[in-house]
């Protein structure tokens, strides 16, 4: 039986309307009703509706005008029309401008549910299918929290006891640290799992185009909008939408969120018609949002909106004891990935990888561990295969800065300046270090980035 199924039928006869609306309502579906094609276009502007049933003969504006403007509103529109008319050049006209189906009358109740059946599932294929969703790599598996220190366990089991529930959630840590992936955990084990996870990146996006993004725009809406468009919340719709750094939304927008997680309800740009929206609401930050809130710079309201259920993700370098975990984890991932036969990392590597702080967090390490298994000749990971990550200076059998591994750091930052002409961002790159990381590294071995001949030449002495 449809459920949540919101049908409009547009009929001037009351007998017929009637009898269309006791069929479907029958059926589970919700259905209302319009006395004529002026009443269902204004309805149909105020509300969406998933299906519209729509007699094409009708005093005033007649079906195939209305047809035509219901399609122009929403080119998605499911639309079957109806007729006592019928003959093959009706039934192509309607068809040629966007109906779904074609109803001839006299038709059995039995007849017209099977059509809004097939239509009804027509609609929710084309939401689905504009839905951009990233699949994970082991997408028939379950999500696993990776790590053994207690903060993580912690973390872990407020997920199995969350994730059941459409709570509101905010995810809070350094960038870098997997707040996406608790956030994908608690959608796969959820009752939504089986509907879209949908990423807003809050970072990434203009403001004056966040709006659109969100809760989508009507074709003329602004200059660019020519064609409706669906915004990320209408993609969600049934199952859970992650706003990752959510302390990125502007004051305007932070308003609208508000009223979207406490209406259920949004209103494309352009539009005055509701669109009511059942989304699962997990946010995500980088910052403290009880300073920011202090500044000025976030709702009170929102934030107590979004914290109903608050995780914080402590960073790896206080919870060192995950770092083997996670570094066997990322091994045998790549080396499925890489068609590679690695047999595991070195006692020295681990040791390097232990010590070091990662300002990238997870992020990071798995970056690393990617790297060094491309550039492994062997079947173990050593620390000369970790060395464009500066990492062979952390191994404490390797005190730096005098060590052989640290030497051939130090050299290695030294060619990378010099192949980059001194530009510390290029050359952080090419190393896979942040740019922070480079320049400590810099002051550590006293090279002279912006001559680094010299500073070879200088060391050596």
């Amino acid at each position: 039986m449809p459920n949540n199924i919101k049908v409009l039928v547009i009929d001037d006869e009351e007998s017929m309307r009637e009898g269309c609306r006791q069929t479907l309502a029958d059926e589970g579906y919700r259905v209302q009703t319009a006395v004529n094609g002026n009443q269902g276009l204004e309805m149909a502007r105020r509300e969406a509706f998933d299906l519209i049933i729509l007699d094409l003969r009708m005093p005033g504006i007649d079906g195939m005008a209305v047809l035509a403007e219901l399609k122009e509103y929403d080119p998605d529109a499911v639309v079957v029309v109806i007729t006592g008319f019928a003959n093959i050049e009706t039934a192509v006209e309607a068809m040629r401008r966007g109906a779904y189906d074609f109803l001839p009358k006299p038709f059995t109740p039995e007849t017209l549910a099977a059509i809004a059946l097939r239509a009804a599932d027509r609609r929710k294929l084309a939401i689905e299918n504009v839905c951009l969703r990233r699949e994970l790599d082991d997408l028939t598996q379950s999500v696993g929290i990776v790590g053994q220190a207690s903060a993580m366990k912690n973390v872990a089991e407020v997920v199995r006891k969350v994730a059941p529930s459409d709570s509101t959630v905010l995810i809070c840590g350094e960038t870098g640290v997997g707040k996406e992936l608790i956030a994908r955990a608690m959608h796969t084990h959820s009752h939504r799992r089986d509907k879209p996870f949908v990423v807003v990146d809050c970072g990434a996006l203009v403001e004056t185009l966040f709006e659109s993004e969100l809760f989508g725009h009507v074709k003329g809406a602004f200059t660019g909008a020519t064609e409706t468009k669906h915004g990320k919340f209408e993609l969600a719709n049934g199952g859970t939408i992650f706003l990752d750094e959510v302390a990125n939304v502007g004051p305007n927008i932070q308003g609208k969120l508000l009223r979207v997680i406490q209406e259920r309800q949004i209103v494309k740009v352009g539009s005055s018609q509701i669109v009511e929206v059942d989304v699962r609401i997990i946010a995500a930050t980088n910052k403290d949002l009880q300073e920011e809130m202090k500044q000025g710079r976030f709702k009170e309201d929102l934030f107590y909106r979004l914290s109903v259920i608050p995780i914080h993700i402590p960073p790896l370098r206080q919870r060192r004891e995950d770092i083997p975990l996670l570094a066997e984890h990322f091994l045998k991932k790549y080396c499925a990935r890489r068609k590679k036969e690695i047999g595991g990392i070195s006692a020295e590597a681990l040791r390097a990888l232990e010590g070091h702080d990662w300002p990238g967090n997870v992020r990071e390490l798995e970056n690393a561990i990617e790297r060094a298994v491309v550039m492994a000749d062997g079947d173990v990971i050593e620390p000369c295969d970790l060395l464009y990550y500066g990492l062979a200076l952390a191994a404490p059998s390797d005190p730096a800065p005098g060590g052989r591994l640290a030497e051939v750091e130090r050299l290695e930052i030294i060619r990378a300046l010099k192949q980059f002409e001194g530009h510390k961002s290029k050359a952080a790159e090419y190393l896979g270090i942040n740019r922070k990381t480079l320049r400590e590294k810099i002051r550590r071995y006293a090279i002279d980035d912006a001559d680094p001949a010299n500073s070879e030449k200088g060391n050596r002495e």
